[in-house]
């Protein structure tokens, strides 16, 4: 009998995350800087990587490897060049609830202060919508009647349930009749949205302290804004830009006005 529990116990803790190596996984600054440029939803090459993190090509595939071995990170070669993705949105998840708590970077230069200002403004968060516009585009929904369950302010007591804290899902947003009929119009199929991944997810922005929408649905929302060519991509990895056919857009089918 005592043998049958041990071998419980051991398998019990066998199959416990490795928490304290993910942590020092993303922990390295280099392997950080690389992991939050794939933050932007888009396979990058492994040069472009190099100069994220301000490392030589040897360096960065050294810090590569490591990644793609505890699988936070999947890479392609396409010739000679090989390409690197984030494995899924969960990693992008984790990197955003870290960034609520961590301590901010030091701007060195005015390139960083540039950068971190179009960061703030408006970005990606894997493959949907965060900073400023991220969080006013979720307002804008909830405004509308789209969706509701929520009024998108992030309240720390609030993101516990039953003893567990689960950002993402623990707010109960739901996507009105309203929200089905005005998507539909504007372009997103729900039908074709995969049902392995739920509808509706948030992320707790790290810079403006309030929700933005993730999940299928914000991932249709903003390719479909890509493909009006209402949104364009910055020079830099997550940066985004929203167009004047966007600026227009985004004010007459959601009542948003981007800020400059």
């Amino acid at each position: 009998m005592t043998r049958t529990t041990t071998g419980r116990h051991q398998d019990q803790v066998h199959h416990q995350p490795d928490i304290a190596r993910a942590a020092a996984l993303i922990a390295d600054p280099s392997r950080a800087r690389m992991l939050k440029a794939l933050s932007d939803g888009r396979a990058l090459s492994a040069g472009l990587l190099a100069a994220e993190a301000g490392v030589s090509a040897a360096t960065a595939s050294a810090h590569l490897g490591k990644l793609v071995e505890a699988r936070l990170v999947t890479m392609e070669s396409a010739g000679r060049c090989r390409y690197y993705h984030l494995a899924n949105p969960d990693v992008c998840l984790a990197l955003e609830a870290l960034a609520v708590i961590a301590p901010p970077l030091p701007v060195t230069s005015l390139r960083q202060s540039s950068t971190a200002g179009a960061l703030r403004r408006s970005r990606t968060c894997y493959d949907h919508l965060a900073g400023r516009l991220g969080v006013d585009l979720m307002e804008s929904l909830l405004k509308g009647g789209l969706l509701a369950g929520h009024d998108g302010t992030h309240r720390p007591h609030e993101a516990v349930r039953d003893g567990v804290t689960g950002y993402g899902h623990d707010v109960d947003y739901r996507l009105t009749e309203t929200g089905r009929e005005r998507l539909d119009r504007f372009g997103v199929d729900l039908t074709r949205l995969p049902a392995r991944r739920p509808l509706i997810r948030y992320c707790v922005d790290w810079s403006e302290q309030r929700h933005h929408l993730a999940g299928a649905l914000g991932a249709a929302l903003t390719a479909r804004l890509f493909a009006l060519r209402w949104l364009r991509h910055g020079s830099s990895p997550r940066v985004v830009h929203v167009t004047e056919d966007g600026a227009d857009g985004l004010a007459d089918t959601f009542g948003l006005r981007p800020a400059d």
